[in-house]
């Protein structure tokens, strides 16, 4: 196979036009002119000195707290890996990205960053070399971040252990991996400010859309997204689908209809567990790695944001119409797989299985979630303090799309109070996704 030269990449002559008419030559001079052009718009700074930074105590327990309620050990600290060295692969619609090394390490880390150019990649989403930074890192959302907040999250991570670890390609396919192109995507869609999800105007109020909107930056997986990857503004905290599950609704309306209260709310935050359910997917790992570790003042500001003032009431589970003879197969399966852990009537079990009565899963519209966890099973959980759940299996090789579809409905419509409208065809979607 031959080489490639820049003249296979020479924009092709007009019809009915030779080379020697059109002039090969300057042609190809073109073509290296773009190129330089281009390689120029993709170079940045490369050296330069580390950055010397001096901060109090203040302004570095400051930034741990920032990079708590911010989440940042979820995409920046591999499994088993140093902390904040990166390598985590982030899986999107487009291809897979990976959290970078963002230690003070003078050759793959951050430490020639500058204050200013930290701050400018967290709301402007642009590296210190001038690379647009693809939009998992949510810069949509800390375009707000105050900056006194920027600076203590910069204080604080150029304070920590120095990791020499280069940071992972992403594996993104044509275009994606353009980055250029981010320009024409943060021209129409940076910047715009989605409304408030909730009523409410109090400084706690004020406080919780700050840490729920901005810090911990929530609408990047509850709310819908465009075609191009973007936010939907207008349907703040509406509900998204991430591949085979889904962030729920987390709207005052949607929070309140699956039997959400503040008490319910901040105590889930705190311990990944309450009345209405129990934290699992990607939710546990933001409970263990930043909402347990947030004072208590701001949990109940995040609460009162999500739920407005006055707060929504928790709805209690409605009563839905449906034909017994037609959920009794969905019975038999339960009673044979999941009533002895989630018991007879769906008390559940300290320590062992969550409450089915009354359980959020199973009261979301949605059914995406309770029949990926049927089909897939979950981990063993272990909550802050002294909760902990025991491994839920998979039944997928137990049973066929139409089974599961009738263990869901049995369980939606006895105690989720939603209509028995799963069918095989829904369940064959989410087994092969």
């Amino acid at each position: 196979m031959r080489s490639e030269t820049f003249e296979d990449f020479a924009i092709p002559a007009f019809a009915g036009t030779t080379p020697e008419a059109t002039g090969a030559k300057p042609r190809r001079l073109l073509v290296v002119t773009l190129f330089a052009v281009l390689l120029a718009a993709c170079s940045g700074k490369e050296d330069g000195p580390a950055q010397k930074v001096e901060a109090s105590k203040e302004q570095i327990a400051r930034g741990l707290a920032v990079a708590q309620a911010g989440d940042c050990a979820a995409c920046h600290t591999a499994e088993g890996g140093a902390p904040f060295a990166g390598g985590v692969p982030l899986a999107t619609p487009f291809g897979t990205i990976h959290g970078t090394n963002i230690t003070p390490d003078p050759d793959t880390g951050i430490a020639r960053w500058s204050a200013d150019e930290f701050h400018r990649a967290l709301t402007e989403g642009k590296a210190r070399d001038g690379r647009h930074l693809y939009p998992a890192m949510p810069y949509t959302s800390y375009g707000g971040i105050a900056r006194e907040d920027s600076d203590a999250l910069y204080a604080y991570l150029m304070t920590r252990t120095p990791v020499r670890q280069a940071n992972r390609a992403n594996d993104l396919g044509f275009p994606y991996n353009l980055r250029f192109g981010l320009a024409f995507w943060n021209w129409m869609y940076l910047g715009r400010e989605a409304k408030p999800a909730s009523s409410g105007n109090s400084a706690q109020w004020q406080r919780g859309r700050y840490l729920v909107d901005v810090l911990g930056h929530c609408g990047e997986c509850h709310t819908p997204r465009g075609g191009m990857g973007q936010l939907d503004h207008e349907r703040p905290l509406a509900g998204a689908a991430l591949g085979r599950i889904a962030a729920p609704d987390i709207t005052p309306q949607g929070l309140a209809a699956r039997g959400w209260s503040s008490d319910a709310l901040i105590g889930f935050l705190r311990t990944g567990i309450a009345e209405p359910g129990s934290a699992y997917g990607e939710m546990f790992p933001v409970i263990h790695l930043s909402t347990q570790h947030m004072p208590d003042a701001d949990l109940a500001a995040m609460a009162s944001y999500l739920l407005g003032e006055p707060a929504a009431a928790a709805q209690p589970v409605r009563a839905v119409a449906a034909d017994p003879a037609a959920l009794e197969p969905g019975r038999g399966h339960y009673l044979a797989l999941c009533a002895g852990c989630h018991g007879r009537e769906g008390e559940g079990k300290p320590h062992v299985a969550v409450a089915m009565a009354g359980n959020s899963t199973l009261r979301n519209v949605d059914a995406r979630n309770l029949i990926v966890s049927v089909l897939d099973g979950l981990p063993a959980q272990d909550f802050p303090g002294i909760e902990r759940m025991q491994d839920m299996p998979g039944f997928s090789d137990q049973l066929d799309d139409g089974s599961v579809a009738q263990l869901a409905n049995y369980v939606r419509a006895t105690w989720g109070g939603q209509p028995a409208d799963v069918d095989a065809a829904a369940v064959k979607a989410l087994r092969v996704q």
